[in-house]
């Protein structure tokens, strides 16, 4: 085998290497100039130990058909591709200019208007892709660059997969791609799909926003678990100046289900344009899919809940389960509980005018908005008598196969007695890391609308109100927590100011 190539190679006779500037797992790129056309290229190159395994030759030349194919202003274009001495590679486009790793390494944070536009452009070149039917399966900031006229191109689709594709050289259980910017479908070696690149994009922009990623840790497996198991931080409070429908928008891209991700790369780039116009105070595009909207889905088996056993203070059975971890098939099941049964009871709260002062409130049921049952809504007083003791909780799901995804919500409904607007909420509770958020409505059954944005629980959270009027307010929780038990939330004390 021929030494590793090196500034100064000349390839196929006409590609003359200049400066190695990247390498990674699988190959080193090159900047390069072609000698016939006298201008500079960036040259592609598989690693030698790779080059007798069919499964990476195939690889790389299926990412260079692929993206051939793709003729788009926000995609890097494939110029030629070949084989010499063994050595295959591939001739790009080349683009003078930085990665956006590099923007957020040098600026830090960015504003939130060059922030969104970035990312927009990577989102209409990804979907692109996705209408060709290819998914990049690796977005992240050192795959998008930025040229010195401010193009934005998307690049490296080496561990791209073809939707039509069945039996391919990445089988269902291989898990690929970079830990910060992995989706959960993905860290679990489960199929990915158009949605899987959503929720890396949507790590992009968070990334973008804050200068730094919503989940790290020591090493890929800690972070990959981290994606799938925990609800990201709050975006506002890392940046309080961020709008609430770019917050709500991140939100969506990052639900853990992909069911619950915009329904394609385009409606991500229509509401990404919706939030520019709001930037600017425009009013958003016809076509803007609003982020607070969540996908409906059809629910599947309603999993069987564990008995409870009970006590004094309303607490549980546990139940011990095997727990899915890296490398397990994740499987989110839609799970509709909880009802709209108004239990009776109610406070002589009165409409505040912001003064902060408190305003009493009384749990009187439990709502889904698909109005199913649940068998403990009678517990929903504990949650507004003051004593830290008493809980509303929900019933426990230990189906291995449930994953702790509520897509259509279950939540505790709070009476104020009269319509008030409420400034904040706050939510006690003895089992943190539930993704919650407050919505309001003037009847305890129906009409709900979001009131807040969805947020990460621990003890002692508040939810900062959007400013909207009624009289019942509910905690809606999208995603439960994991216990010893099995999956379940309880909420101690809830209190709330005007």
């Amino acid at each position: 085998m021929a030494r590793p190539p090196q500034p100064g190679d000349l390839i196929a006779g006409r590609y003359e290497l200049e400066e190695l500037v990247g390498t990674g797992g699988m190959s080193s790129v090159f900047r390069a100039r072609d000698l016939q056309l006298d201008r500079q290229v960036a040259i592609k190159i598989l690693h030698e130990r790779y080059v007798d395994d069919p499964e990476y030759v195939e690889r790389f030349r299926r990412e260079a058909r692929a993206v051939a194919q793709l003729s788009h202003p926000n995609i890097v274009t494939v110029i030629d591709r070949g084989v010499e001495e063994g050595r295959q590679y591939i001739v790009f486009e080349h683009v003078d200019g930085e990665n956006l790793k590099e923007l957020v390494a040098r600026n830090g944070r960015l504003p939130l208007r060059q922030a969104v536009e970035l990312t927009l452009s990577v989102a209409d070149g990804l979907a692109f892709a996705h209408q060709h039917g290819l998914v990049h399966r690796d977005v992240k900031p050192q795959n998008v660059l930025l040229s010195r006229e401010g193009e934005v191109k998307v690049t490296d689709f080496g561990i791209a997969r073809s939707l039509d594709v069945e039996h391919g050289v990445t089988q269902t259980g291989t898990v690929l791609g970079t830990g910060e910017y992995l989706a959960p479908e993905q860290a679990s070696g489960s199929p990915v799909s158009p949605a899987t690149d959503v929720y890396s994009l949507g790590v992009v922009l968070w990334e973008l926003l804050t200068g730094d990623v919503p989940f790290a840790g020591e090493n890929f497996v800690a972070v990959a678990l981290r994606h799938v198991n925990e609800p990201p931080p709050s975006l506002r409070k890392q940046r309080p100046d961020v709008p609430w429908r770019l917050d709500a928008a991140v939100e969506r891209a990052l639900a853990k289900d992909p069911a619950r991700r915009f329904p394609s790369m385009a409606a991500f780039a229509a509401e990404l344009r919706a939030c520019l116009a709001e930037l600017d105070g425009a009013a958003p595009p016809p076509e803007a899919d609003a982020a607070q909207t969540l996908i409906g889905a059809p629910a599947p088996a309603l999993p069987r809940p564990a008995r409870r056993v009970r006590r004094r203070r309303p607490v549980v059975a546990y139940v011990l389960i095997a727990l899915a971890v890296a490398g397990a098939a994740f499987a989110a099941v839609f799970l509709l509980a909880g009802g709209g049964h108004k239990l009776g009871g109610s406070n002589g709260g009165t409409s505040g005018g912001g003064s902060g002062a408190t305003v009493p409130l009384t749990g009187v049921g439990n709502y889904t908005p698909s109005g199913s049952p649940d068998t403990h809504a009678d517990t929903a007083a504990n949650a507004t008598d003051g004593n830290p003791d008493t809980s509303w909780f929900t019933q426990i799901y230990n189906s291995p196969e449930f994953g702790g995804l509520l897509p259509d919500g279950l939540g505790l409904v709070l009476d104020a007695g009269s319509s008030v607007k409420l400034a904040s909420l706050t939510v006690n509770t003895p089992t943190p890391g539930f993704t919650a958020s407050v919505e309001s409505s003037d009847s305890p059954d129906d009409g709900f609308e979001p009131d807040s944005s969805a947020r990460a629980v621990s003890d002692g959270t508040t939810f900062e109100l959007q400013g909207r009027t009624a009289r019942y307010y509910v905690v809606l929780i999208t995603a439960l927590p994991s216990t010893a038990g099995g999956y379940k939330a309880e909420i101690s004390e809830v209190t709330a100011k005007n």
